[in-house]
């Protein structure tokens, strides 16, 4: 860290301490979240290396991969969205805590994935959601975590052309009709041969999945999904 930032963090922490927003302890590294709490948070540590499933020992594909093959090629989730992180997703997602999204930001970006690519794009919200929400978290994500990584990201290149419901609720297979054919392309996109679709919460994969669907579409070879968190046990 350079001299001016040293100076600046030691001004903020003076001013205004960062403060942890899971136990109340001091913030480290300039985030409000403690050591401690910053080390509970629990790590992908064994699961699926195509979709990224928690399991109880790391296995090339999942029996849900081994039935039908997902349309990605690999994933890669390096938390597990269980307490303390789900707390802090919901705080960030749904409350507007840009806080609590610093914080996990943070934690993503000491995390390394398996490979590269060359381009990565975040999933898009639709205009309408993009109102009622205020902002689109993973644009929050992926910008600090790109810049990490030295990885370029478009924002305007995968677009949302239709409005759909809230995935919140629905069964795996409701979610993917909710958002078949919700994705396109910017027309005069030129894509890289390996592109990442990165998201905040890995769920059941339909968001995922009609992503990278439309990158396949249209020539891309090797389309890998990123997410924060992977959910223990699809569609819930």
């Amino acid at each position: 860290m350079d001299a001016p930032k040293r100076l600046l963090t030691a001004f903020h922490q003076w001013l205004l301490p960062w403060r942890c927003l899971l136990c109340g302890d001091a913030g480290v590294d300039g985030v409000d979240l403690c050591a401690a709490c910053m080390a509970e948070l629990p790590r992908n540590t064994h699961c699926c290396e195509r979709c990224a499933l928690p399991l109880p020992v790391s296995a090339p594909q999942c029996g849900r991969c081994q039935r039908k093959a997902p349309p990605w090629d690999t994933a890669w989730a390096p938390f597990r969205y269980a307490w303390p992180l789900d707390r802090l997703e919901t705080r960030f997602k749904f409350g507007r805590d840009l806080a609590a999204g610093r914080a996990l930001v943070h934690a993503w970006q000491r995390e390394r994935p398996p490979a590269l690519p060359q381009l990565i794009l975040p999933v898009p919200l639709h205009q309408r959601r993009l109102r009622e929400r205020g902002y689109n978290q993973t644009l929050e994500l992926v910008g600090p975590l790109a810049k990490a990584l030295c990885v370029p990201y478009r924002r305007d290149v995968l677009l949302r052309m239709r409005y759909t419901d809230a995935q919140t609720g629905l069964t795996a297979v409701e979610r993917r009709q909710n958002l078949r054919h919700a994705f396109t392309l910017r027309k005069d996109a030129k894509l890289p041969a390996h592109v990442v679709v990165l998201d905040d919460v890995f769920t059941t994969g339909a968001t995922l999945g009609e992503c990278a669907r439309t990158l396949k579409r249209a020539g891309v070879e090797r389309v890998d999904v990123w997410a924060l968190a992977r959910a223990p046990i699809p569609g819930r």
